[in-house]
């Protein structure tokens, strides 16, 4: 029975850590040369500002959500009429789920750490790609 406590402990302490993790890196949104800013709608139209990684492969951009709180991902994905401001500059883009062959082959050419997986509690990861917005 010590055992199961011990075990359960440990279960609760990692939940916290992985609570704390991802609600400091969500409040403190660091930026960077490899961080974009990607700007969507909810359904009342209401814009949310979010700091992601910025992926490249291909000569394609991309973005992944890589951890648990991913609101930004499932409004990309009702409207993928999104902004990204990048190096300064805003542009206009739409969002495209990848999936298969493409998800596989930014995964591979952009391996999460064993130490990034383990603070962020092994969430499932997704790929937009972000496909210029071009005018019609």
């Amino acid at each position: 029975m010590n055992i199961l406590k011990i075990v359960g402990i440990l279960c609760l302490i990692y939940v916290g850590l992985v609570a704390a993790f991802e609600s400091l890196l969500g409040y403190f949104q660091p930026e960077g040369s490899n961080t974009l800013v990607i700007t969507t709608r909810d359904g009342e139209g209401n814009r949310h500002s979010r700091v992601v990684g910025r992926l490249e492969t291909g000569g394609k951009l991309y973005v992944a959500a890589n951890h648990w709180p991913r609101a930004w991902y499932h409004q990309a994905l009702e409207n993928p009429d999104v902004e990204v401001e990048m190096e300064g500059e805003r542009r206009d883009y739409v969002a495209v789920p990848v999936e298969d062959a493409e998800s596989e082959r930014v995964d591979d050419d952009h391996p999460l750490g064993m130490v990034f997986r383990i603070l962020t509690g092994f969430p499932p990861r997704y790929f937009l790609r972000l496909d210029p917005k071009t005018e019609a």
